[in-house]
């Protein structure tokens, strides 16, 4: 371990065993360019990107065909190399990655034609691209953190706030089954969402789940909820309360907001 970074070490015992789901927001967190992400098996260069990041194993989807899906199977247990760059601090170059995999399985990602998985044991992990995986880890301890600290911190979403966190005044509700509907959001926690329908709005039942697109001008936040308060105004304008899970964007909007409105010293 002599010639281990210090962090490497650390973060392997902390994290090794975890994965990093692939969505946007950890694609961009990371600064992983989709379009430069290949695996080259033998005299075959398959074009793929991320699906899930491990320190040991990840799996990446490629474009391929059940009859092409078949015919790479034959590679399993074989190795290639994987050709992928990480950004995360948006340096004007990427570092690039060449690593050395081992093939576990290829297989069809469900309910999708023509998308094959490609699960890939690394032999060798670099020791930059472990701290770059850590260190996105470890900022999620911390937003985690925050998703609970500020659930109470109530923000009145004024005009002037608005502004202040980059909002669109643009978000949308949608439930199972259901189509999505414009809202107005007038009160926002990192636990908890206040918002109004226009009339005709469809009923939606306590407890029932649904799903929150906030546009911000930093991201656009994915967030999930639970219908815990329900309410028709005399307009016909429904008034809805809701419970968040964590979404890390909106916690991290969130924080941004309450940084830059504290106090400043005299």
């Amino acid at each position: 371990m002599a010639n281990v970074p210090k962090g490497t070490a650390q973060y392997l015992t902390r994290f090794g065993t975890k994965t990093i789901p692939c969505n946007p927001y950890a694609l961009a967190k990371l600064g992983i360019d989709r379009a430069s992400c290949s695996f080259k098996i033998e005299d075959y260069l398959l074009i793929c990107v991320p699906y899930q990041l491990g320190f040991k194993q990840s799996i990446f989807m490629a474009s391929l065909s059940t009859q092409e899906i078949g015919f790479f199977q034959k590679y399993i247990n074989h190795k290639g190399v994987l050709s992928i760059s990480f950004n995360p601090e948006k340096k004007s170059k990427p570092v690039n990655f060449f690593i050395r995999c081992n093939i576990n399985t290829i297989g069809q990602l469900k309910n999708r034609d023509n998308v094959g998985l490609l699960v890939l044991e690394m032999v060798t992990g670099p020791d930059e691209m472990i701290m770059f995986m850590g260190g996105f880890l470890e900022n999620q301890e911390r937003i985690a953190m925050q998703y609970g600290d500020y659930g109470n911190s109530i923000i009145r979403m004024t005009p002037e706030t608005a502004k202040k966190m980059g909002y669109n005044h643009y978000a949308t509700i949608s439930g199972p089954g259901q189509q999505e509907r414009r809202i107005q959001i007038f009160a926002l926690t990192s636990k908890i969402i206040e918002h109004l329908e226009a009339a005709g709005a469809p009923s939606r039942a306590l407890g029932s789940e649904v799903t929150y697109q906030i546009f911000f001008k930093k991201y656009r936040a994915f967030a999930t909820g639970v219908i815990n308060e329900t309410a028709t105004l005399p307009q016909g304008i429904v008034r809805t309360k809701s419970s968040l899970s964590l979404c890390p964007e909106l916690v991290e909007i969130i924080d941004d907001y309450w940084y830059n409105a504290r106090p400043m010293p005299a």
